[in-house]
């Protein structure tokens, strides 16, 4: 589908399966089968649409078509990554997960026959259902014949004789459904791409209990008995330096005393966070969650089996058709990739919603060693979440908060100081694992900010800026004159400005870059207060700020800037379709904004 809004493109697809951490060392028979099936192996493909490579390539790709069944619980929980009685975490397979494969197969088809089948088929079909149902005849259902349609059968290897067996072919609606598959397949393809909108957003504001103000992560620190009486004044430093105040949050797992962080802990952080964030924007936007057709979840540390979007689809009974994606290992600015994501997805499927969850999971990421590099992470990484419903309708365009103007992405990844700049590894001892920050941090994302503003300035700067950054260009480069380059001024482009609550620096060193004013980094900087750094989240609860704080004006622009591994810098342009009235706003500024802003102190 990307490729549908990208043309003259090469995709490289990679798919591997990592064993070295997924082996199971318990005696749990049902966890204990994937040790003796699963194998090292990956392979790489690589796509393009470009006509050129038309004469070169083996394949055309005809259809594709997906099916989830995440929303009956016996399908979601057939393959499942938990930890078992030792503490020994596996993938469990579960006796009906023939069963089910044989259910997903059966629904899958469904929607692949009329594609591909010959017309005889149907009609042979069609007729013996005609007989079945209106004669009552007893005759068995026909099942088509895809050695019609297919010369060749690739299919994912495991037990093929017990899934074959399972497979009971009872196309009862399909038929009826094949005029409208076709009619959506054409105006899928004839259709303009359509308006993005944001319909509305919602953050999470964890309970008063799980609050975590620096008294109780020092003292929680001193009792887990593994930090140095060194290291202990190294966080404390790096608390009070940090821009974070007294009410961030952290699980629950890791207030208590000892710590309990686990696979249970973790999924239950998960599920409060999505849930909570989820449940307040579908009441928000009255829309059913039958209606949402695209699912993108952003989580970058915690991975579970199944995934946090299969965890949505089975809580929410999504459709089977709904197009879900879970993008892990994509550091903090992973919101804005789901973002553009949603965004390209939502160009070639007409008249859809697509919810968007961005958070990351602390309880199984807490660092408990020593490495200082590592310890940051700790110190400024915070318990929360958002959720963003988007629409490509018409009719919702007069209800929407926001219209999605630009999306643009930076990734320095195939440089070594960016790649490793954010890194998880196991610390010196080889005993725990962490996020390691390098010294380098700061000057990697300088450059990937720069590097995502050349592309971003022309789209949305007043030609007069974009002159004097040209003049100033060819002075520089072809005149060799020794004036220093010229930053254009964005604040002719944008009235609102949220940037990614990283930490205290990474805002100080923005701020001053891009002259912008205390007005303008006030949602950043009362996010990472209030907040802490709640990763790919932390850009939604600045935006709420300035909507509580009654900022938000009909036909302002704002500019949201995020960072994250890799090296990757994101940006994204919204306009705001009306005027947001606070009074009638519900996000977790409103019943303490009056408080607001608050002195941070400078380091």
């Amino acid at each position: 589908m990307l490729y549908q809004m990208n043309p003259n493109t090469n995709a490289p697809a990679v798919s591997s399966k990592n064993r070295t951490l997924n082996w199971y060392y318990g005696n749990n028979r049902s966890v204990f089968v994937s040790n003796c099936t699963f194998r090292m192996g990956g392979a790489a493909v690589l796509l393009s649409n470009r006509p050129s490579d038309r004469c070169r390539s083996k394949y055309q790709l005809i259809h594709t078509v997906r099916t989830h069944k995440g929303v009956d619980d016996r399908s979601y929980g057939c393959v499942f990554r938990e930890e078992e009685e030792k503490e020994e975490v596996g993938v469990a397979l579960s006796k009906d997960v023939m069963a089910v494969a044989g259910e997903a197969l059966l629904t899958n088809i469904r929607t692949h026959k009329p594609l591909v089948l010959p017309m005889s088929e149907e009609l042979l079909f069609f007729a013996t259902l005609v007989v079945r149902k209106i004669f009552k005849m007893k005759i068995k259902p026909y099942i088509p014949d895809f050695k019609l349609a297919f010369e060749h059968f690739c299919i994912q290897s495991c037990d093929l004789v017990q899934l074959w067996d399972r497979l009971k072919f009872n196309l009862v609606t399909v038929t009826l459904c094949s005029a409208l598959v076709v009619f959506l397949g054409t105006l899928n393809f004839m259709t303009r791409p359509r308006n993005v909108y944001l319909v509305d957003f919602t953050c999470y504001k964890p309970k008063p209990d799980v609050m975590c103000p620096e008294e109780l992560f020092m003292e929680r620190s001193k009792q887990a008995g593994i930090f140095t009486e060194e290291n202990l004044a190294f966080q404390k430093k790096i608390l009070e330096r940090s821009g974070l105040g007294q009410k961030t949050y952290l699980p629950e797992s890791l207030l208590r005393v000892p710590a309990e962080p686990s696979m249970a802990e973790a999924r239950k952080e998960a599920e409060m966070v999505m849930f909570g964030a989820i449940d307040e924007l579908l009441e928000k936007t009255g829309v059913k969650a039958k209606d949402i057709g695209i699912l993108v979840v952003n989580c970058s540390l915690f991975n579970p089996t199944p995934s946090l979007s299969s965890m949505i689809v089975n809580h929410y009974k999504l459709g089977e058709n709904v197009m879900s994606y879970n993008l892990g290992g994509m550091g903090c600015s992973a919101g804005l990739i789901s973002i553009d994501l949603a965004k390209q997805l939502l160009q070639v499927n007409p008249n859809s919603y697509a919810l968007v969850v961005s958070t990351e999971n602390i309880t199984l990421n807490w660092y408990f060693g020593n490495n200082r590099s590592m310890l940051v992470s700790n110190c400024i990484f915070r318990m929360g979440g958002a959720a963003v419903l988007l629409s490509n309708r018409l009719s919702d365009r007069r209800r929407s908060k926001y219209q999605l103007i630009h999306t643009v992405r930076t990734h320095k990844g195939a440089d070594e100081r960016s790649y490793g700049c954010v890194f998880q590894e196991e610390d010196d001892d080889k005993k725990d694992v962490g996020v390691a920050l390098s010294k380098d941090l700061m000057a990697v994302a300088g450059e990937a900010l720069r590097t995502n503003i050349t592309t971003l300035g022309p789209l949305v700067l007043p030609m007069s800026e974009q002159l004097q950054f040209f003049v100033t260009l060819v002075a520089r480069k072809t005149l060799k004159m020794k004036i220093k380059p010229y930053m254009p001024d964005f604040k002719l482009a944008f009235e609102h400005f949220c940037i990614h609550a990283g930490g205290r620096a990474v805002l100080d060193k923005i701020e001053k870059n891009l002259e912008l004013s205390q007005w303008h980094m006030e949602p950043s900087r009362m996010t990472l207060y209030r907040f802490g750094n709640t990763s790919s989240s932390s850009l939604w609860y600045e935006l709420a700020y300035s909507e509580a704080k009654g900022r938000i004006n009909k036909g302002d622009k704002a500019w949201q800037i995020a960072f994250g591994s890799g090296f990757k810098c994101n940006s994204a342009v919204w306009r705001a379709l009306r005027t947001i009235n606070p009074a009638k706003e519900k996000n977790p500024w409103m019943d303490e904004i009056h408080e607001f802003p608050v002195e941070v102190p400078k380091f």
